[in-house]
């Protein structure tokens, strides 16, 4: 990826210097500027958006084998240069080593079952009178507006512009400025040296205004948006006023629940992957741990030792569990959440403390309900740990929240759990795991602050990024007539 392409520049089929100054890309680990991109504004987007419905008649046009080959193409690129990008991942949004590589091959499975869809079934035959043939058939929807996040930037992005491309859609990407070369930069290399046509993606990192602008423009006909709940409201109430269709992916408040039959040690190893990887700094992330009332001491003491022993330091210099917040704004919003919760009754059990962007990992014990924290989600790396007396009692917990993204169950009886599962709001549900699961075929989304009930992934692309046609066919026009039509007429017409 020679620098000389993408430096300060912005991605619109081409590499070309954007209308603002460019902004540099920081290392949350070490505050080092690792280089800078440039960044669009209303018009540029909006100059993207036109050029991308320009483009995309032609790409859809093209045979299907001929788009898949793009997408193989790119994935095939990735998989070559795959510790650059799991380099990129780690220094610019402060993962593991172990999430990085997690989230470029998740990344590259999304290319590889993308590139599969183009060769599958697009519609069906429709029951119809005699001498008429009816279809319904999908059809890509035009341009696909994406704006994906920090925290997943590689993987998040691409699960939407992915299947997008495949399908015949064209796109444009504004991925979050904090981590624009992996969310962006990256991408649209692979593409563009994939051979995609020209137009058919950009790149566009920017702040709200460019946001906004993409979510208003006539041109655009669908925006996936993957961020925060508050920011999604605003998405798509502007959407909805523009009648475009809209996929919200947004937080979430989960719960992970342990029910007393189950193994103390997996039980504990399923909490902090879920509350501390990539620092919780997860939608899927645990945000409420319910322990049934008998293990529930003995769980606790596991829990904070586990947390006691997690290393945290910078992923780019050393083996290390945690690595850095994103920024700073994110780390006094997680200060923020511990300090109301303990105003409110809360115990701090271990951690809570920070150096820089480094969070340590945190367990919260005496959450009751009425405190905001039980509520609230912290995005950081802290356990919230809740007893509970049965099983209704802990339905009851896991279903006091305004979000549905996730939940996950574990225990030995596998009916019990199963029954339990069954009674709670929530997009995905994990019997025996924890809350952080996507295996890109499946369908992903929440209901109602984590989402509008849109999902992406597996099957749900083809309703996410296509929309039906019908259309029928006649060996020839009938001679309508507005009086005496015959019976066969009439039933056509009805």
């Amino acid at each position: 990826m020679p620098e000389a392409i993408w430096k300060e520049r912005l991605f619109n089929g081409a590499w070309e210097c954007g209308p603002l100054p460019a902004v540099a890309v920081m290392e949350p680990a070490t505050g080092e500027t690792l280089d800078r991109v440039g960044m669009a504004d209303a018009a540029s987007i909006a100059d993207s958006c036109r050029r991308a419905g320009e483009a995309q008649p032609g790409w859809a046009a093209l045979p299907y084998e001929a788009r898949a080959s793009v997408l193989r193409r790119a994935a095939q690129l990735a998989e070559s240069h795959i510790d650059e990008i799991r380099d990129w991942i780690m220094r610019e949004s402060g993962s593991t080593r172990t999430k990085a590589a997690f989230e470029a091959e998740l990344a590259i499975k999304t290319l590889h079952e993308s590139a599969a869809l183009p060769s599958q079934s697009q519609g069906e035959v429709l029951p119809s009178t005699p001498g008429r043939f009816s279809l319904a058939r999908r059809r890509p929807l035009g341009v696909i507006g994406v704006i994906s996040p920090f925290n997943f930037p590689f993987y998040l992005a691409m699960r939407a512009l992915a299947p997008a491309l495949a399908l015949g859609n064209s796109v444009v990407l504004k991925p979050d400025p904090r981590t624009a070369v992996c969310g962006g930069v990256v991408i649209a290399r692979l593409f563009e040296l994939a051979g995609l046509p020209r137009g058919a993606l950009h790149v566009l990192p920017g702040g709200a205004d460019a946001g906004a602008a993409l979510v208003a423009d006539p041109r655009v006909a669908m925006i996936q948006f993957t961020g925060s709940s508050a920011a999604g409201r605003k998405v798509g109430e502007t959407a909805g006023r523009h009648l475009k269709k809209v996929s919200l992916e947004l937080g979430g408040k989960n719960a992970l629940i342990v029910l007393d039959d189950a193994d103390l040690d997996v039980a504990v190893a399923n909490a902090a992957w879920s509350a501390y990887l990539h620092q919780g700094q997860i939608c899927m992330a645990a945000g409420r741990v319910l322990v049934q009332r008998g293990i529930y001491p003995a769980f606790l003491d596991k829990l904070i030792a586990k947390a006691r022993s997690l290393t945290v330091g910078d992923p780019a210099r050393g083996d290390v569990a945690l690595g850095p917040m994103i920024d700073a704004v994110q780390r006094d919003h997680v200060v923020g959440v511990i300090a109301a919760a303990k105003a409110a009754g809360a115990k701090v059990e271990t951690g809570g403390g920070y150096r820089d962007l480094f969070f340590e990992p945190t367990v919260l014990s005496g959450v009751a309900p009425s405190n905001p924290a039980f509520h609230e989600e912290v995005f950081g790396p802290v356990a919230i740990v809740l007893p509970f007396d049965d099983d209704e009692e802990a339905v009851r917990l896991a279903n006091d929240t305004e979000y549905g993204l996730s939940a996950a169950v574990i225990s030995r009886d596998l009916g019990r759990a199963l029954k339990l599962g069954e009674q709670l709001c929530t997009g995905s549900l994990h019997i025996n795991d924890q809350t952080v699961n996507d295996d890109v075929i499946n369908p992903f989304g929440g209901s109602g602050a984590s989402g509008n009930g849109a999902s992406i992934g597996g099957v749900a692309n083809w309703e996410a990024f296509t929309q039906w046609q019908w259309l029928t066919l006649k060996g020839e026009a009938p001679a309508y007539s507005l009086s005496g039509q015959l019976e066969h007429d009439k039933e056509e017409t009805a």
